[in-house]
């Protein structure tokens, strides 16, 4: 049976990634900062004796090493990194910028992603066919930017794409693949209800590009239809 660890597990995204990955047969680690507050994925945790709820917060590393700890034996063949926040605001642009706010978008966007890969690439090593897949953002792209703004944002989902690139570098040799996904303009609280796509549309691509994996695609930036981005 395949086991799939997804952060941000609560809600958009992450907990329509818990929906797919549990009706087909998965065992889902659904990770999230409160369940106690998980109300929906509680409820499909319910529904679903294959999804597990867990407790990690991202930004809190001694979270992420207990949870490694607690799940030491179990093989992880896909590790979804999903947690993500936009930082920025319209009251504090360019010359008004929150620098504590940015500091905690770097600490959640990037540094936390890479420390769950740090301390679960042991679990991704038992796997058949290890995969980290990064949920990162076209607005990381330094060769798309042609509207500038946002910048707390962009500037956190273009280091979280060299940090994966590097992850990619690095762990091939262990046979564990990485690809950082755009996920689409995307229908949830982050992405508002004028988006373009729903979270069904982009999961269930992304889905389809992790199962057709390679391992010579590892470092692909791709969107969720599987179209190459550049960087």
């Amino acid at each position: 049976m395949s086991t799939v660890l997804i952060t941000g597990a609560n809600r958009g995204l992450g907990l329509e990634f818990c929906r797919q990955y549990a009706q087909a047969g998965w065992t889902v680690l659904a990770c999230c900062r409160h369940p106690e507050q998980a109300r929906q994925l509680n409820k499909l945790a319910e529904q679903n004796s294959r999804v597990h709820v867990h407790k990690m917060d991202v930004t809190h590393h001694t979270d992420i090493d207990q949870l490694a700890n607690q799940l030491s034996d179990v093989p992880i063949d896909v590790l979804i990194a999903n947690t993500g926040v936009y930082g920025d605001s319209s009251r504090h642009g360019f010359g008004n910028l929150n620098y504590e706010a940015w500091r905690n978008t770097l600490e959640t966007n990037v540094l936390g992603v890479v420390k769950v890969a740090e301390a679960f690439t042991s679990h991704l090593q038992r796997a058949n066919k290890p995969l980290i897949a990064a949920v990162s953002s076209q607005m990381g792209s330094i060769a798309d930017n042609s509207s500038g703004g946002s910048i707390l944002y962009r500037s956190s989902k273009a280091a979280l794409n060299a940090a994966m690139k590097s992850l990619a570098v690095d762990l091939g040799s262990s046979g564990i693949g990485v690809l950082i996904f755009h996920p689409g303009w995307v229908k949830t609280d982050m992405g508002g209800a004028n988006a373009l796509i729903d979270a069904e549309t982009s999961v269930a691509g992304m889905i389809q590009q992790i199962d057709g994996f390679s391992l010579s695609a590892t470092g692909s930036f791709l969107k969720y239809d599987g179209t190459s981005l550049p960087w």
